[in-house]
């Protein structure tokens, strides 16, 4: 009996480590997920035109090789 009682306590612990290796895991993870979505944000504000009633030039959007 007391044999079984040390193995749950090992398993018990071992799934704790376990636990709060995933949770370290999934905080870094939401803390890359936040900075590319400002990322993002940014491009986005970036791409935008200054002035929404100013038309846009063709001429601009010409590929390079033409």
């Amino acid at each position: 009996m007391e044999s079984r009682i040390t193995e749950l306590e090992i398993k018990l612990a071992l799934s704790e480590d376990h636990l709060e290796e995933l949770n370290r895991t999934i905080f870094r993870q939401q803390q890359q997920i936040d900075l590319l979505q400002a990322q993002i944000r940014e491009l986005y504000q970036l791409m935008q035109p200054t002035d929404p009633t100013e038309p846009r030039n063709l001429r601009d959007e010409i590929p390079p090789h033409y």
